[in-house]
């Protein structure tokens, strides 16, 4: 997969050019080692002034995304809601910075185009059904971006650690879960699936802020500690999850996130390679734009 980014000039600083082929070991494919990618690291951006540079790039394309997100929402106004839907699912460690991928990529997007949902503890309803029944529920309609802030992939990481089902049903869903992402393939929904990976080190640091500052407060759960004790259990558990459902229809991206200029750019550029493959374009008038001028001066 090849994405370009925009190129850096002038202002006295080196032409540069980041693409996210530079960063193509964060696909997940055979042989895949979680512990080989490394938190803190920025594949394709590095040196001193890395952080300046991710900044500049951030907001270049801006103009870009925003038409291919109404493109792809006109076409389903306009074509009887015959139009491709884009799903982003962030999976991660407590404050690896799903949020602020949320706030800062898609935010960027007109929120009428966009469909967020946020997957937490079932609750009794959704407990009685099959784990993708309320997935299903979610998932964006043509024309929509939507997003999953935590996703289906709950199911077989914190019910995988903490035993709350049995391991020949955790093993079902791994294969439950290609298949629906394949099903969703066949109905124009195209899937971008990135895991955020935060060291434990730098989430000490965000978890020390959250307890320190009275407006992070509301952040903090008592229970992140117990979670955080079980941080060995989590990463075997993503990284046989990763393996298992990195297909290359629906591939994952491992994305370093301690920096998380670094983490955002490269979503962003993630989005934008998805929505630039689908051949989006303005959908052409059913009407004369010559005579409906005239009628407008006429009325």
């Amino acid at each position: 997969m090849s994405l370009s980014l925009p190129t850096l000039e002038g202002m006295g600083k080196k032409t540069r050019h980041f693409t996210i082929k530079q960063a193509e070991q964060l696909k997940v494919t055979s042989g895949f080692k979680l512990a080989d990618i490394d938190p803190d690291s920025t594949p394709g951006l590095t040196g001193k002034n890395a952080k300046e540079e991710a900044a500049d790039l951030f907001d270049d394309h801006d103009e870009e995304f925003a038409d291919l997100q109404e493109q792809m929402y006109a076409q389903h106004r306009v074509n009887n809601g015959a139009a491709p839907a884009v799903l982003l699912v962030l999976q991660g460690m407590d404050t690896s910075g799903k949020g602020g991928i949320v706030r800062h990529v898609i935010g960027s997007m007109d929120p009428q185009g966009v469909s967020i949902t946020g997957f937490g503890k079932p609750t009794a309803e959704e407990a009685s059904h099959d784990f993708l029944w309320r997935i299903r529920k979610a998932v964006p309609t043509p024309g929509i971006v939507g997003v999953f802030d935590r996703s289906h992939y709950e199911d077989v990481l914190v019910q995988r650690v903490h035993n709350m089902a049995p391991p020949e049903e955790i093993e079902r869903r791994y294969g439950a879960i290609v298949d629906f992402e394949n099903q969703l393939n066949a109905r124009n929904v195209h899937i971008v699936k990135v895991m955020l990976h935060i060291s434990k080190e730098k989430q000490t640091e965000h978890l020390l802020e959250r307890i320190e500052r009275p407006d992070k407060h509301w952040k903090y759960n008592p229970g992140d500690i117990d979670e955080r004790l079980l941080w060995d259990q989590y990463q075997e558990a993503y990284e046989i999850a990763l393996k298992r459902t990195s297909t290359s229809e629906n591939p994952w991206y491992v994305v370093p996130a301690d920096h998380r200029w670094y983490s955002r750019l490269v979503v962003k550029g993630l989005m934008l390679e998805k929505m630039r493959s689908l051949g989006l374009t303005w959908p052409e008038a059913d009407f004369d734009p010559e005579v409906e001028k005239e009628r407008l001066k006429n009325s």
